[in-house]
C-alpha cells in the first residue's frame, strides 16, 4: 500500500525528533519552520521538502501533523488565508500539542464539513525520547481514524494509547501532565524544607533513588539538583504553567473542585512571574528555595 503524504508544523525540541523518525520509516514528509532554521535543514538534508506556509503544505500532503505550543497556535495554522483551511483540500490533521480539549473538539467539529478530520495525539516523555522514537502517545478519535493515523504515529513512539473519542487524548495528556508537575512541585518543596533543616540534595538523592518513590520523571528532575545538568528535563516552565491552567479550565467546565491543582498552579506561576518562565521545570527546586531564602 502506498503511503500517504506527510506534513509536519512544530519541528522544535519534540517536533524534530518526531520527523526524524517519520522520514526514516520511509514516509515522504515536508515540513515548516518557524524561528530556528538548524532542525529545518537538518530534515531537509535527510530528504525532507520544505513549505513556507500551512496552506502550501495542505496542498502537497495527505496527513498534517501539528507540534505546536497549545490551542492557540494550532487555531493560527489552521485559519487565516494562509492556514490549512484556506486549500480547500480534505486532510487528516494530528495535533500532538497539549491543548485545550474542549478547543479541540470545537475544532474538530467546526472542519468536518470542510472535509479536514482533526484527532489528537499528544506526547508523553521528552525530547531524548522524541529523538530515539520512543514516545508514548495518547490518542483520541474515533477507531477509522485512529487506524489510519496509528502507523504514523508508531513512527515515532514505543506505545500508542487509543484513549477513545476526540479530545479524550488531550484530556489524559493533562491529567498525565498534573501528575508530572505536582510531583514536580512537591520535590521542589521538599528539598527546600530539606536544606533548611541541613539535609542537602545528594542526601535526599540517596534516600528516594532506588527507594519507593523513584520514577523515570524523578530521575529526569534529578538531572538538575543533583548533577547540575543543563539541560535536565527540556520542558519549561511557562508550557507547565499552560498546561496545569488547561486542567484548571477543564475542572470549571466541568464543575469539579480540584484544590491540589489550584495549588501547583500557583507554584508555576509564581515562577513565571518572578521571570523564571524559560527556564525548564527542574529549576523550580532553586526558584523555591529562593523564594524562601529569608
Amino acid at each position: 500500500m502506498t503511503k500517504e503524504k506527510i506534513g509536519f508544523i512544530g519541528v522544535g525540541l519534540m517536533g524534530h525528533g518526531m520527523a526524524k523518525n517519520i522520514l526514516a520509516k520511509g514516509w515522504e514528509l515536508t515540513v515548516m519552520g518557524h524561528r530556528n532554521r538548524a532542525p529545518v535543514e537538518n530534515l531537509l538534508s535527510l530528504g525532507a521538502k520544505e513549505a513556507k506556509t500551512p496552506r502550501e503544505m495542505a496542498g502537497a500532503v495527505d496527513v498534517v501533523m501539528l507540534c505546536v505550543t497549545g490551542s492557540v497556535q494550532v487555531e493560527a495554522i489552521l485559519d487565516g488565508p494562509e492556514g490549512l483551511r484556506a486549500a480547500g483540500r480534505p486532510l487528516l490533521v494530528i495535533d500532538c500539542s497539549t491543548s485545550d480539549p474542549s478547543v479541540t473538539l470545537k475544532l474538530a467539529e467546526k472542519l468536518a464539513p470542510e472535509g479536514i478530520t482533526l484527532i489528537d495525539a499528544p506526547l508523553g516523555r521528552t525530547p531524548a525520547e522524541a529523538e530515539a522514537g520512543t514516545l508514548d502517545v495518547m490518542a483520541g478519535g474515533d477507531d477509522e481514524t485512529f487506524a489510519r493515523a496509528e502507523p504514523i504515529l508508531a513512527a515515532f513512539s514505543r506505545r500508542v494509547i487509543h484513549t477513545g473519542p476526540t479530545g479524550s487524548g488531550h484530556t489524559m495528556k493533562l491529567l498525565n501532565n498534573f501528575l508530572s508537575l505536582g510531583y514536580a512541585a512537591l520535590y521542589s518543596e521538599a528539598l527546600m524544607i530539606g536544606a533548611k533543616t541541613g539535609i542537602d540534595g545528594k542526601t535526599f538523592d540517596s534516600v528516594i533513588r532506588g527507594g519507593r518513590m523513584d520514577c523515570d520523571f524523578y530521575r529526569s528532575f534529578a538531572g538538575w539538583f543533583v548533577e547540575r545538568n543543563p539541560d535536565a528535563h527540556k520542558f519549561t516552565i511557562s508550557n507547565a504553567l499552560k498546561d496545569v491552567t488547561y486542567l484548571a479550565s477543564l475542572g470549571n467546565a466541568i464543575g469539579v473542585a480540584n484544590p491540589v491543582g489550584t495549588a501547583v498552579r500557583n507554584s508555576y506561576g509564581l515562577a513565571c512571574g518572578l521571570g523564571h518562565g524559560d527556564a525548564y521545570v527542574p529549576r523550580l527546586a532553586d526558584i523555591v528555595a529562593e523564594a524562601n531564602a529569608g
